[in-house]
């Protein structure tokens, strides 16, 4: 694993996983940041898609976070995520990737 200690999970993402924020603030672009995360979001989806995967068991989903930065989340049901994480596991066990 990579990160920085026990917050290695959400590092870099502090402001998105504050779920009290919920407000919005006038003069900021939420659309563009949205428009960027939905572009990647298409992406990932195709590639589940071609992986196996049904967008009713897991898929990105496009979002903003705090001051309108674009942000990727990914919903699924737990077995299709264990089933994604078993997959991308096998990947970089067997490519040398990001162990």
């Amino acid at each position: 694993m990579t990160g920085s200690g026990e917050g290695w999970l959400s590092d870099g993402l502090d402001d998105v996983m504050d779920i009290g924020h919920g407000l919005w603030v006038p003069g900021v672009d939420y659309v563009a940041g949205w428009r960027e995360a939905r572009g990647v979001t298409d992406r990932l989806n195709r590639a589940l898609l071609g992986a196996g995967f049904e967008l009713s068991a897991v898929r990105a989903v496009a979002s903003t976070g705090e001051g309108g930065r674009g942000v990727v989340r990914l919903a699924g049901w737990p077995e299709a995520v264990d089933r994604l994480a078993r997959l991308l596991e096998a990947l970089a066990d067997g490519d040398g990737g990001a162990r």
